[in-house]
C-alpha cells in the first residue's frame, strides 16, 4: 500500500481529515512505523467507527492485519 497523496486528501470544514483518508493514512503509517509506535496507531484505527470507513478495501485491511 502506498501513502495517500497529500494534495488529494479531503478535509472537512472544521479542518479534520476525511474519515476514509484518515483510515488510509493510519494504515500506511502502521506499515512503516517502528514496533514501538504501531500499537498506538492500531488503537487509533480500532476506535474509528465502521461507518467512517465503509468504502475501505477489505483485501488491504485483511492483508494488514494478517
Amino acid at each position: 500500500m502506498t501513502a495517500p497523496v497529500a494534495w488529494s486528501l479531503a478535509w472537512s470544514e472544521d479542518g479534520e481529515l476525511a474519515p476514509q483518508d484518515r483510515f488510509d493514512l493510519l494504515q500506511s503509517l502502521v506499515q512503516t512505523e517502528s514496533q514501538d509506535v504501531q500499537p498506538s496507531l492500531i488503537a487509533a484505527v480500532e476506535v474509528m467507527e465502521l461507518t467512517e470507513v465503509s468504502g475501505s478495501h477489505c483485501t488491504s485491511v485483511t492483508r494488514l492485519w494478517a
